[in-house]
């Protein structure tokens, strides 16, 4: 009897996938990291074999969760923009995204942002995504005739948006969500005004 080939390509495919799911839940625990390769399988309800036919060790399975969530946030930013008619509801509409992304999966957005901090393997990792989002910012920023003042304007947003999102997640910051909204549109507005 034959085994075919395709069938086994699409349980390692679900494996993985399955691999990343319970990554993110591990990478982005409230506590803190608690990522290891026998804490991912047993989550996962694998073998360490399964494990290994998708990543080489810890921190290349770590940089491959974080991967996929940097995936997920530029794809929900992309499409909320393509989505918008004018800059100010393309703002709210990417602003909003970013807000279902990163409080409604609370595990998501503390890989995005808190697990660069805290975990060795991503040492670095969020500063390779940072150049899309700035990029993304950037173009909603064409009223401003200065392309230095537009990137200048862009990085700044970054970061504070990066800082406000951040202080959510910790709890630091402790407003209402849809005040944190209001707040991150109003600093989006003004960083459009001439």
């Amino acid at each position: 009897m034959s085994i075919d080939r395709p069938d086994l390509d699409q349980r390692r495919v679900q494996r993985r996938t399955r691999l990343l799911e319970v990554g993110v839940d591990l990478l982005g625990a409230e506590s803190g990291t608690t990522v290891s390769v026998r804490a991912a399988c047993r989550a996962a309800g694998i073998t360490e074999r399964y494990f290994y036919e998708s990543f080489t060790d810890r921190d290349t399975f770590v940089r491959a969760v974080y991967a996929e969530v940097g995936e997920r946030a530029r794809a929900a930013l992309v499409a909320a923009v393509s989505d918008a008619d004018g800059p100010t509801a393309t703002a709210e509409l990417a602003v909003r995204a970013f807000v279902e992304l990163v409080l409604d999966h609370p595990a998501v957005g503390r890989v995005l942002l808190l697990a660069p901090l805290r975990e060795p393997a991503l040492g670095g990792r969020g500063l390779e995504l940072a150049p899309s989002f700035v990029a993304l910012v950037q173009d909603q920023l064409g009223v401003l005739d200065d392309p230095d003042e537009r990137a200048l304007r862009a990085l700044g947003l970054v970061g504070a948006l990066t800082s406000l999102f951040i202080g959510y997640l910790d709890g630091t910051v402790a407003v209402t969500r849809e005040r944190l909204v209001r707040h991150c549109l109003d600093l989006l507005d003004r960083a459009s005004r001439r």
